[in-house]
């Protein structure tokens, strides 16, 4: 009977007027579209969404408990795998994890696990529901450097079982990506991510902005000096990449990550805050990921009509579904199989315009991709007054260069073993530092991972 009943949509703004607000984009779920849409769960039992997250979250468990309308028993399976679920329900790629490997899937529409997922956090926090408590301290304290997803993870496991955990930051306020990264119409920041980190507070995390590590303070000193017995590395991969084509030096010319950190961390996109921010006219998005995406989102909010480049075709994409239709919607243009070669300026120095080729795909490359061929005599050009590269990122030196005994790869990312334990003796890592830029639940996956070495190493010792 459950695999009967189609996949419950779910209500947005209209397009037309979510391109004029930072508003969510998506309502979620209401109580009767959740229950009805928890009762296409079969309860498999052997639940292939389940092993396909990267937290372990007791799905099938949860969303029984949404059909049986007791909503505090879900959310409370849910807490004992992740302290993030109302940002997990928003973000991540569930059509590449559990929705990819639910079974009704193969012949339909999988069940909406995100959208259920979100449903439960976001009533428990209007319902004031909590199952977060100070665990019994060993005395042992455990340093956990950055604030981003696999950071709180590890740190929340870590403070479960008793240990005094300190979180250094380097900006002003914690949540890395999920404060700097995500715009507000996907992510709220108030309603959302920081009543999450609340959470994470009340197990008696501390977090210290503003310090950082390697420069303010380093590893050693925090070992040697300050008492800290194990430390996990998870300062992500925020160093911009860019094209490496001629005028990429022009006024005008941005990198996606601080396009988005000043619409995000800063609220530039606020009338009521003081951070200002360049609006172009017609604004060109250098990409095809989600950063990209986010990125002409947020240029088109701010007023800009968007064209975003991209050198392979729509199939390639590596941006969610979801957002890349959400793009569409709103009147986002593409331009598939294109790719710029130089960025043109005016006489003041500022960007006015992007020659591009027209590109063919290859053989597949070492991503497994077919690689992007330019195509002989294919020139065309794009009118824009601002560029937003959006390429991805690469690791930043500043911790690895300042602590004797870290080993890093050609890229720049720390070396760890499968338990992500680094070879430097108590130093342990993971995310982005390590794997390079991925999801958000792969992320927390590596700080769970890393939360039992740490928790091992320290008992052995």
């Amino acid at each position: 009977m459950s695999n009967k009943i189609p996949r419950v949509p779910v209500r947005e703004q209209n397009p037309k007027i979510r391109i004029t607000n930072f508003n969510e984009v998506s309502y979620g779920y209401s109580l009767y579209e959740a229950v009805l849409e928890a009762s296409r769960c079969l309860n498999c039992k052997e639940p292939r969404c389940m092993k396909s997250c990267p937290v372990s979250i007791k799905i099938p468990a949860f969303i029984n408990q949404v059909l049986q309308k007791n909503f505090t028993e879900a959310y409370k399976i849910i807490s004992q795998d992740s302290l993030l679920p109302a940002v997990c329900g928003r973000v991540c790629p569930q059509e590449a994890q559990c929705e990819g490997s639910c079974i009704l899937g193969t012949k339909g529409e999988p069940v909406a696990i995100g959208k259920l997922e979100r449903f439960v956090a976001d009533w428990s926090r209007e319902n004031s529901v909590k199952f977060t408590s100070k665990a019994t301290l060993n005395g042992i304290k455990v340093a956990v450097i950055g604030s981003g997803p696999s950071g709180l993870t590890c740190a929340t496991d870590l403070a479960k079982i008793g240990y005094s955990v300190t979180i250094f930051e380097s900006l002003h306020k914690a949540g890395g990506v999920l404060i700097y990264g995500i715009p507000e119409f996907r992510l709220p920041k108030q309603d959302v991510v920081e009543k999450e980190l609340e959470n994470v507070k009340s197990l008696g995390i501390k977090i210290e902005t503003n310090v950082i590590v390697g420069r303010t303070v380093t590893i050693d000193e925090l070992m040697s000096n300050e008492g800290f017995k194990a430390v996990f590395v998870g300062i992500g991969a925020g160093l911009p990449k860019f094209m490496g084509v001629p005028g990429e030096n022009l006024n005008g010319v941005f990198s996606a990550n601080e396009f988005l950190t000043r619409n995000n961390l800063m609220r530039a996109f606020d009338p009521d805050s003081d951070t200002p921010i360049y609006k172009g006219r017609h604004v060109c998005v250098v990409g095809g990921g989600n950063v990209a995406i986010d990125s002409a989102r947020t240029a088109l909010r701010l007023g800009s009509k968007v064209t975003i480049v991209y050198r392979r075709s729509e199939k390639e994409l590596p941006a969610r579904l979801e957002e890349v239709q959400h793009a569409k919607e709103e009147g986002i243009d593409f331009q598939f199989l294109s790719e710029p070669v130089q960025l043109l300026g005016n006489e003041q120095g500022w960007v006015n315009g992007v020659r591009c080729v027209q590109i063919k795909l290859g053989e597949p490359d070492e991503s497994g991709r077919r690689s992007p061929v330019p195509v002989e005599n294919s020139e065309f050009m794009i009118d824009t007054d601002a560029v937003i590269v959006a390429l991805g990122t690469r690791t930043n030196s500043i911790v690895a260069s300042t602590t004797p005994g870290l080993v890093t790869d050609s890229r720049g990312r720390i070396v760890v073993d499968e338990n992500g334990a680094t070879k430097r003796d108590g130093i342990f890592a993971g995310g982005d530092i390590v794997t390079g830029s991925a999801t958000v639940i792969l992320a927390m996956g590596e700080g769970r991972k890393a939360a039992k070495a740490i928790d091992n190493y320290l008992k052995n010792k």
